[in-house]
């Protein structure tokens, strides 16, 4: 039977439509097709890409030397870091100038490659140029928040084929960050209790939407999924922000997030996806009653009219036998 079920963050119903039942195979993949001849990420090409920000070198005599990883300016950035905010209001209505800062991450220097294919030591490496990057844009006073987000795939949004990620400071807080650390924090007032660390008990206890488990981290199936096979990582030790993530917990949450990746993929034969890490806003008091996740969104189905008009999101695979699914597949 169909059901209504509410995400207890957000406050946003989400329609589970088990009447539609998806199982892996029943969502059509674009396959991701590798780009031949030119690239700008690759080695060689450091030249059209704008001056790096950080570089990870290789410290293995036997890999010859070179870069294993690099961030850069986006060459076409949404956000240019130069000039001042300027705002100004005009009659109702608030503006500002387009000021914020747009940097991707190179994961690899090798082309034929995926992030969730690198060693585990490589990808701790990139959630490390995540966190260095972060801290060091949170020294801006003129930001507010940073998003980190990869798009794997052009359904999901990725230009280039060669592994990348991207951060954007923005000079104010989104949305989706705002209705979150909202409802985290009337949470708080009326538990006094951290919903994120009460949503970990009650998924360890009933069991069901678990994907994986380490000693640091959790990757579940959320209870009110807005697309099918939705899964979050969320670390088991309190922590606001994604930028206190200590040495320890990177080397686990590459391990889990690997493997999380790798189940989606063989599940649904390497779909496109997005992920996000959602992290409290720089100065927002939040270290009480914030929990930083991951979400990954494999993209297998399309928001249409309903979704668009109602803010109901339709989805066919009940997070359940997403879970059970994915948990029953090697990592």
């Amino acid at each position: 039977m169909t059901e209504l079920r509410k995400d207890p963050i957000v406050g946003r119903w989400v329609i589970i439509s088990t009447e539609r039942g998806r199982r892996p195979h029943d969502f059509p993949q674009e396959k991701i097709v590798r780009q031949e001849g030119f690239c700008p990420l690759c080695p060689g090409s450091e030249r059209m890409t704008p001056p790096e920000i950080l570089v990870y070198q290789n410290a293995d005599p036997a890999g010859g030397g070179g870069w294993t990883l690099r961030v850069v300016p986006n060459k076409f950035p949404a956000l240019r870091i130069e000039g001042d905010l300027g705002k100004a209001g005009e009659g109702i209505y608030d503006k500002m100038n387009g000021i914020g800062a747009h940097e991707v991450v190179i994961e690899t220097e090798r082309h034929d490659i995926d992030f969730f294919d690198l060693p585990e030591e490589r990808v701790a490496d990139v959630l490390r140029a995540y966190r260095e990057r972060t801290l060091d844009l949170k020294k801006d006073q003129r930001f507010k928040s940073v998003i980190i987000f990869k798009n794997y795939g052009s359904a999901a949004g990725a230009s280039l084929t060669h592994s990348h990620s991207q951060l954007i400071a923005l000079p104010v807080v989104p949305k989706r960050v705002m209705e979150e650390m909202t409802g985290c924090r009337d949470y708080l007032r009326f538990r006094d209790r951290c919903l994120l660390c009460d949503i970990i008990v009650q998924e360890m206890e009933q069991k069901v939407r678990i994907v994986e488990e380490s000693m640091e981290f959790l990757a579940y199936s959320p209870y009110a999924p807005r697309f099918p096979f939705e899964t979050w990582i969320v670390p088991k030790r309190h922590q606001c922000a994604y930028e206190m993530i200590e040495e320890e917990q990177i080397r686990s949450l590459a391990a889990i997030f690997r493997r999380t990746l790798r189940k989606l993929k063989l599940a649904l034969e390497d779909p496109p996806f997005n992920f996000i890490v959602h992290s409290a806003a720089f100065q927002a008091g939040a270290a009480e009653f914030y929990h930083w996740h991951i979400e990954i969104m494999p993209k297998l189905t399309k928001v249409a009219g309903f979704e668009w008009g109602s803010g109901f999101y339709i989805n066919p695979t009940p997070p359940e036998e997403a879970a059970k699914f994915l948990r029953e597949l090697p990592g």
